[in-house]
């Protein structure tokens, strides 16, 4: 299912505890929403890689925290996106528009976008505006840290991966179809070195980050591996499926 969301019903992997609305950081969510737009309607493209800095994700050598794939409909934009629900271990496909995407409470106000390749847009299109499709790859259980092999979690950057990967090769229908695409075009994920500790705390404190999908023989020697937003970027320029990234403030 596809559902319709404000910033404030749901968030990509954090909690959501009643918090006052802040002027200052709404004038610049919509400040940068409409810089955006701006872009991207001269952009001439139909469907772009869309990301924003929720998080400061600095320490692990990472510049945005999460994506969505934002299609052009009408005279607007849309960005469809998996969102956590206020740090449980379930998620759902969201339908956003731009201000509402930005205003998720950003570490910082600035947006990276890559415009897919004409081919590529043109086969993920039609999935962006079909509700069955949209969600044919979403799997509600949810962690943070999700292992990009396996099924058995999903987090919000490999949904939007997963998706971009069916919409491109028709025999990608599950989700393990959609990994072996994205592994022969040689996507490669980011590998994060957590120690023991630092998996401990995280599965104490949060609800949203498993980690016994992983390998064991890469999980106890603290490697790891998950979807990031810039490990997406670099594979899309890479493999001529996106252009360069451009930051956008």
């Amino acid at each position: 299912m596809v559902l319709a969301a404000t910033a404030f019903t749901a968030q990509a992997g954090r909690s959501c505890e009643p918090q006052r609305p802040d002027a200052g950081k709404i004038v610049q969510a919509m400040t940068l929403a409409d810089h955006v737009k701006t872009m991207l309607d001269a952009s001439g493209a139909q469907v772009v890689v869309l990301a924003r800095i929720g998080q400061d994700l600095s320490k692990y050598g990472q510049r945005y925290s999460h994506l969505g794939l934002a299609y052009r409909d009408g005279n607007t934009w849309r960005i469809a996106h998996k969102l956590n629900e206020c740090g449980t271990a379930h998620a759902a496909v969201f339908r956003q528009g731009l201000g509402e995407f930005f205003l998720d409470d950003l570490f910082e106000f600035q947006a990276g976008v890559a415009v897919l390749s004409p081919p590529v847009q043109q086969k993920l299109l039609p999935v962006l505006r079909d509700n069955a499709r949209l969600a044919q790859l979403n799997t509600p259980n949810y962690s943070m840290v999700a292992y990009p092999w396996a099924q058995v979690y999903q987090q919000s950057n490999q949904w939007a991966l997963e998706t971009l990967a069916m919409s491109q090769d028709p025999y990608a229908t599950t989700r393990e179809g959609a990994q072996s695409w994205l592994r022969a075009q040689g996507y490669q994920p980011t590998t994060l070195h957590l120690s023991a500790f630092q998996r401990l705390g995280a599965r104490m404190t949060a609800a949203n980050v498993s980690f016994d999908d992983h390998p064991n023989g890469k999980r106890f020697t603290d490697r790891i591996e998950t979807v990031t937003v810039d490990s997406v970027f670099t594979w899309l320029q890479r493999s001529a499926l996106a252009q360069a990234p451009v930051a956008v403030r």
